[in-house]
């Protein structure tokens, strides 16, 4: 029962951090002091050293997670969260961070398909997916090269139809040990 464990922990913590008014000095508005919305990668390694590494504090910007920093429908809730954050939350510019090392990078479907069977998902659960016109191993499969899908991700928000014209749209990878960013996608010069 670990998880009870941790959400013990984490509700007693949490009534302490209410109790001492440590979230003082966290206040700022929803409108993001840099207007800016970033999609990055939910990986573990990312979560302190990424604001770090691009010296963001808290209310500076939009932060929009998922696996990859992927973009991999123009009308899932990523794309709508990118919109929303543009049209009602002022943010004038996107970055989409992704990083080295990602898991996502080189993924396959089969060996998930795999670990969700032996977690007790039925062949004929996937069986009908897959009769339901979902091609489950195209949604679970990752990326080859981190360039190319900043790029593409890149692409799509750039080239959405209900974008306004002239957001930049940046594209970096970052190194997940280190914090470097490498340029992928200069938004200005597009």
């Amino acid at each position: 029962m670990n998880e009870t464990r941790l959400l013990n922990e984490i509700l007693d913590y949490n009534q302490k951090f209410v109790e001492s008014r440590e979230y003082e000095k966290y206040e700022t508005t929803k409108f993001p002091n840099k207007r800016t919305v970033i999609l990055t990668c939910m990986d573990t390694r990312l979560l302190e050293l990424l604001p770090k590494a691009m010296n963001l504090g808290n209310g500076d910007v939009k932060t929009i997670k998922n696996a990859g920093a992927l973009v991999s429908h123009p009308f899932g809730s990523i794309m709508r969260s990118i919109l929303i954050a543009v049209y009602q939350l002022q943010a004038e510019e996107v970055l989409v961070v992704a990083h080295y090392d990602c898991g996502m990078s080189g993924l396959k479907a089969e060996p998930v398909i795999e670990s969700m069977k032996n977690r007790g998902v039925t062949e004929e659960t996937i069986d009908t997916l897959t009769y339901s016109g979902i091609n489950i191993k195209k949604w679970l499969h990752g990326f080859d090269n981190v360039t190319e899908s900043v790029e593409h991700s890149v692409e799509v928000i750039k080239n959405h139809p209900l974008m306004p014209a002239g957001v930049p749209v940046h594209g970096l990878v970052i190194d997940p040990k280190t914090g470097k960013l490498d340029l992928v996608v200069d938004g200005y010069q597009r």
